[in-house]
């Protein structure tokens, strides 16, 4: 049985301990944050804290907080503990190198703490300062998923970076189709099919030859056309630049 504190009450870690909560091999020990009302979600008052400092013995303690919050809780939790992990994407593993013992378990995928998450095929990518405690989070991950990655902080940054290109970015151009169906008085429900589309072709073809669209085509006369209809410059600015990286990528000339 592998011992659990969870640092952070937020979405990662709400999922976290969801995940863990199913696992036979996983025994939560406390959950801490500063929000005392939204520890009540985690259960029992004895297994919660809103001390970083009044921690139990656990064998893993994971940060699951702002990027900006795991250097200042890193060193409120003190350095007589056990594995300090941080989930982040973005941050190096060294920012916990005042502890002994420290790693990275770091969950690939877009939580909400609203939208249910089949974490079993959630990747789950991890580091650690010995091959000792990169085994022990082999163990904790492969409990809860069936995709785990040995991942330095190097390509966990460039994970990182491409997943906010794949998900926050297109997701930001989602809301900008949902804005123009509004103003115009249309369903945006009559989009849905072709998201879903689009996300599944690249099950079985890469982004590159799933691409397609006025600026693949070279389809000047579609685009001016489009560019004339927007009249957000913000949203005509981000159509330029796209349209402009497609024709690039593609040789186009338009």
């Amino acid at each position: 049985m592998i011992k659990v504190s969870i640092l952070g009450t937020g979405n990662v870690a709400t999922h976290l301990f969801k995940a863990f909560s199913k696992s036979n091999e996983i025994e939560i020990v406390q959950v801490a944050g500063r929000n005392k009302k939204a520890l009540l979600a985690f259960g029992q008052e004895e297994k919660t804290t809103s001390d970083f400092s009044n921690l139990k013995p656990s064998d893993i303690y994971i940060i699951a907080l702002s990027d900006n919050s795991i250097q200042t809780v890193s060193e409120q939790i003190g350095t007589n503990r056990g594995l300090v992990v941080h989930t982040s994407g973005s941050t190096s593993m060294s920012q916990l190198s005042g502890h002994e013992r420290h790693g990275v378990f770091y969950p690939l995928q877009t939580f909400s703490k609203e939208k249910m998450v089949d974490f079993n095929q959630v990747p789950i990518c991890l580091e650690a300062n010995t091959k000792e405690d990169l085994t022990l989070l082999k163990r904790l991950a492969n409990s809860v998923s069936e995709n785990v990655y040995e991942i330095d902080s190097k390509q966990r940054k460039s994970l990182h970076l491409s997943a906010v290109f794949v998900n926050n970015f297109t997701n930001h151009l989602y809301h900008m189709g949902a804005q123009i169906c509004k103003e115009n008085n249309v369903s945006f429900d009559i989009l849905r099919p072709l998201i879903q589309e689009t996300a599944e072709k690249i099950e079985t073809l890469s982004p590159l030859e799933a691409q397609t669209g006025p600026a693949k085509r070279g389809d000047s006369n579609t685009i001016s056309s489009h560019l004339e209809q927007l009249k957000n410059p913000d949203y005509k600015a981000v159509y330029e630049l796209l349209s402009k990286s497609i024709e690039k990528t593609y040789g186009k000339e338009l």
